[in-house]
């Protein structure tokens, strides 16, 4: 019997990649056209500036499509995330479903060629128990326990990148408003009289929208990196379980 998960690994990267690829597309495109819509609108009074462009202006450029680029491969890794830690990814039920007809019909050879077919996180679990079957109760979980380690710290490797965003992007933030002020800082101290109020707003409010932006990219990345990992962990100890219920019924037919 097929698994749908036998080639989920092999999916899943190749649509990371193809959102990877749209993703840096988009950017381009919005980095140009927002810059144009930036020059273009540069004249106009700041209050009929749009949202859009009154942001780009404030952040810079460079803070511009640094916080651009970020946005889009945080929304990519948490579509990865998300693609990745689907219940078939880790208890696929034509897995166990397979398996179990196979022993009910007396034929633990099939049930085995199942699992070695299957890469989900209960397959990996499996078939390290399946290779010590013969050695005992004790090897059998100590393999599957070192598999379950190596499945996990994978999983939430994964992960660990939407936590990377949500700690970085606060950092960016903070250079950028350190940066703000030390212009509007300098301003005042290389001039030979007291500075208009708008040279210095310019980098006061690039030290504010660095900060605020930062802020807005950090606060979902981190809130959605812990509700997957939870997630993960319900998913980890459910196909734990599932691997001990169907190790022992394994030993059984093999006895």
């Amino acid at each position: 019997m097929p698994s749908c998960s036998r080639t989920w690994s092999a999916q899943l990267l190749i649509r990371f990649s193809r959102i990877l690829a749209v993703a840096f597309a988009i950017v381009y495109t919005a980095g140009v056209s927002l810059a144009q819509e930036a020059a273009d609108a540069a004249p106009q009074a700041a209050a009929g500036e749009n949202m859009l462009v009154k942001t780009w202006n404030a952040l810079g450029t460079m803070y511009a499509i640094v916080f651009l680029l970020m946005s889009i491969i945080l929304v990519a890794l948490v579509v990865r995330a998300i693609l990745a830690v689907q219940k078939a990814n880790f208890v696929p039920e034509d897995l166990v479903q397979g398996i179990e007809a196979s022993l009910a019909e007396n034929n633990p050879q099939a049930a085995a060629e199942l699992v070695k077919a299957d890469e989900s996180f209960l397959g990996n679990l499996l078939n390290a128990g399946l290779g010590q079957l013969t050695k005992g109760k004790e090897a059998v979980l100590e393999a599957m326990q070192v598999a379950g380690d190596a499945e996990t710290m994978r999983v939430e490797h994964m992960l660990s990148y939407i936590a990377l965003i949500g700690n970085i992007a606060p950092m960016v933030g903070l250079l950028g408003t350190v940066q703000g002020m030390v212009a509007s800082f300098g301003a005042i101290a290389t001039s030979p009289q007291t500075p208009k109020p708008s040279v210095l707003a310019v980098g006061i409010e690039q030290a504010l929208y660095t900060t605020l932006v930062g802020l807005y990219l950090a606060i979902p990345a981190i809130v959605i990196y812990n509700i997957l990992r939870n997630l993960v962990q319900r998913q980890i100890q459910h196909a734990g379980a599932k691997s001990e219920e169907l190790i022992e019924k394994f030993q059984d037919a093999a006895k």
